[in-house]
């Protein structure tokens, strides 16, 4: 059974790879083109995943965009102003482009993160990874037990895994142990994960799915040449775009060559 489906993995991963899944622009593609190193740049990877729920993540972080672009609205991603200004003000800003779907409910959720990033790491929030080392386990300890209410939506079990992937992704961040970074249980990697057989329909129906859906595969991965975040994005577009049969061909042939 593990060794069919790290057959399967396998296959899925070269099928990524060489572009046969899509996904040549992610959502996070369509950022400023800020330093990898700035404080802005790790601030506008950070504040729009925490309203990254039940929404189109392209339609999303191209409002994310457009709102750093604007002048106007660029202020709500920089903490320290987001506390001085009202609450109307700051509403105002995220619903312009549409950042924020629910105008009160996800302005509070900015609003709070950027309080806590002020009381915490004086507005910088590469302080968080400085602080805890670059570990991943210490980083995830203090953002989703410790103090989990002071970070909503970010503490998350779906939205701090792939948080911690896209900033590593998209920042000049190394982590201590990447090792220790797992998928980012969304809809599309636990749908994948059912199509591949790593979980039952039970387990896919289940309300603890995400846990089970993390569980499964770093079990799976145990003593093999994956990290768990290495089958992330394939596994996402896998889903997106519909399942692609898998054709073990793939793993025998030089698609340099094309």
């Amino acid at each position: 059974m593990k060794e069919e489906i790290l057959k399967k993995v396998d296959i899925l991963y070269a099928m990524w790879k060489y572009g046969l899944l899509g996904g040549e622009v992610m959502p996070e593609d369509s950022n400023p083109g800020l330093p990898q190193e700035s404080l802005e740049n790790y601030l506008y990877f950070t504040l729009p995943m925490a309203l990254n729920y039940q929404r189109n993540s392209y339609e999303l972080w191209k409002a994310a965009n457009k709102t750093y672009q604007d002048k106007e609205t660029r202020f709500v991603f920089f903490p320290t102003e987001v506390l001085n200004h009202s609450f109307f003000e700051v509403q105002t800003a995220l619903t312009k482009y549409k950042v924020a779907l629910q105008k009160n409910k996800q302005t509070e959720i900015w609003i709070a993160l950027c309080q806590t990033f002020v009381d915490f790491f004086d507005s910088d929030i590469r302080k968080l990874f400085d602080t805890f080392h670059n570990d991943v386990d210490k980083i995830r300890e203090f953002v989703q037990k410790k103090e989990k209410k002071r970070f909503p939506y970010l503490s998350g079990t779906k939205i701090c895994n792939y948080w911690l992937y896209v900033i590593w992704q998209y920042t000049d961040r190394e982590y201590k142990n990447i090792e220790s970074l797992t998928v980012a249980p969304d809809t599309h990697v636990c749908k994948s994960t059912y199509h591949l057989g790593l979980i039952t329909e039970e387990e896919f129906l289940s309300s603890h799915v995400q846990e089970i859906v993390i569980a499964r595969w770093d079990e799976l991965f145990q003593g093999t040449k994956y990290k768990p975040i290495d089958i992330h994005t394939a596994l996402w577009l896998w889903s997106r775009n519909g399942f692609a049969e898998l054709d073990e061909r793939i793993l025998h042939h030089d698609f340099r060559k094309r």
